[in-house]
């Protein structure tokens, strides 16, 4: 794979994430939507959330903490930093950006033409897969739990 043929996400100018030469902006729809599926990826919430939750799992992820909660979730957080908060590999916050910038850079990679999304009715789940290789699926890392800690309202 050619490397100076690849582009940078971009869906807006509202929030930004990078990682070396890469530098994925969104906008605040989109990077919302991304917190939300990472934070139920995570386990960290069991489902769609309310407006204020919302609001406060984004201050979360760009922040680094939550300082003034509007919500439950919020709260929850406050409550429970010394669970979430640890080296930045092993926090939530770390984890809630990685698996959104790696939902981006997938779904960039899907964009040109370098990964495919297939469908395996076997386990009936999506993944991606290398056209340029046999359509070889890819692997990705595994994510750790957050279900210990979890907010349920």
């Amino acid at each position: 794979m050619d490397s100076t043929t690849r582009g940078n996400y971009e869906s807006g100018a509202d929030y930004v994430l990078e990682y070396g030469e890469l530098r994925f902006t969104f906008n605040e729809r989109d990077f919302t939507e991304r917190i939300e599926q990472a934070a139920v990826k995570l386990g960290f919430v069991g489902g769609l959330l309310g407006d204020e939750e919302r609001e406060d799992l984004v201050n979360l992820a760009v922040n680094g903490e939550v300082t003034d909660a509007h919500s439950s979730l919020g709260e929850h957080i406050v409550d429970r930093w010394g669970d979430l908060h640890g080296p930045s590999e092993r926090s939530l916050v770390h984890w809630l950006r990685r698996l959104v910038f790696r939902g981006a850079w997938l779904d960039q990679r899907v964009k040109e033409g370098e990964l495919e999304v297939v469908f395996d009715e076997e386990t009936a789940t999506f993944g991606y897969a290398q056209p340029d290789r046999d359509h070889e699926l890819i692997e990705l890392s595994p994510e750790p739990s957050w279900k210990r800690v979890a907010y349920r309202r």
